[in-house]
Formats: structure tokens, sequence, C-alpha cells
């Protein structure tokens, strides 16, 4: 089972995208898929596998937040 965290693209420079996870920018290579800069993406290995629609990565995204929410409720 993989988890994983939407990224937005922020820029894009010919196959590699800089994607801003929450605040953490990496680059990311995006030949695999069809996308633009501000696109939500996917990204294992270095490599952006799959394209996101904008309401499914928000509500990727808010259950991401409860998840960490929760951490915290446990860790204090």
């Amino acid at each position: 089972m993989c988890l994983a965290v939407p990224g937005l693209i922020k820029s894009i420079d010919g196959d590699e995208a800089e994607i801003d996870f929450g605040g953490v920018v990496r680059t990311a290579n995006i030949s695999l898929v069809d996308v633009e800069e501000e696109d939500y993406v996917i990204v294992h290995a270095g490599y952006a596998i799959e394209k996101l629609e904008e309401e499914e990565a928000e509500k990727s995204l808010e259950a991401w937040e409860e998840v960490m929410e929760a951490q915290k409720k446990i860790e204090s």
C-alpha cells in the first residue's frame, strides 16, 4: 500500500517540475504525465505518476491534516 501526499506544481522546466508539498518544495520528473503549472500530482521515486483533479487533491490534503492533528494529540 502506498500513502501519498498530493503536491502542487509551481514551475516546469522541460521534464522537471518544482512541486510544493505543503511548504516543502522538491523537484520531480513529469515526463510520465500530462500536466501544467498549478496541477496537483502524486510523486513516487522522483516521478510524477498521476495527475489529480483539484477537488480530489484538496480532499486528500484535508484527510492528511486530520491524521497530523490526531498524531499531535497522541504525542501530547
